[in-house]
């Protein structure tokens, strides 16, 4: 998916948005659903299937509540696959920020060169969906008759 100016994607991720993505249309909630929204992505003990379904189903509520047309999302890998169903069948599309790592020179007050990484937003990944693999299935098999 391509994000167009004028859609709305809901920071749905433990960090802060990035000016770039900002610009790209992420949008913060209220510190207080933003609280809430780390908290459910925070896992203190093991989970199992029930409290990764209810913890998916809530995020996608809030996703929903906030009237928007996508999710930017990250965290436990466990959690992302039924995250990204849950906001799909809710018709929120979920997509994953892509960085670019750029190495920076910074020059130290004595005159030593510090290499640090600065992670660069170049843009969204959308989920793969159960679609988008049948439609690489049957591109396959065009392309081998």
């Amino acid at each position: 998916m391509v994000v167009m100016e004028s859609t709305k994607v809901l920071n749905l991720t433990q960090h802060s948005a990035t000016p770039e993505q900002i610009a790209q249309g992420v949008v913060e909630p209220t510190p207080e659903v933003k609280a809430q929204i780390q908290s459910l992505l925070t896992f203190e003990e093991l989970p199992g299937p029930k409290e990764i379904i209810r913890r998916a189903t809530r995020l996608a509520d809030i996703a929903a509540e906030c009237g928007v047309e996508a999710a930017m999302i990250g965290g436990a890998p466990y959690l992302m696959a039924e995250l990204e169903r849950t906001l799909l069948f809710g018709g929120v599309n979920p997509l994953y920020a892509f960085s670019r790592r750029e190495s920076v020179d910074q020059v130290q007050p004595d005159g030593s060169v510090k290499k640090v990484a600065v992670f660069r937003h170049v843009g969204f990944v959308p989920a793969v969906t159960q679609g988008d693999c049948w439609n690489y299935i049957a591109e396959l098999a065009k392309e081998e008759s």
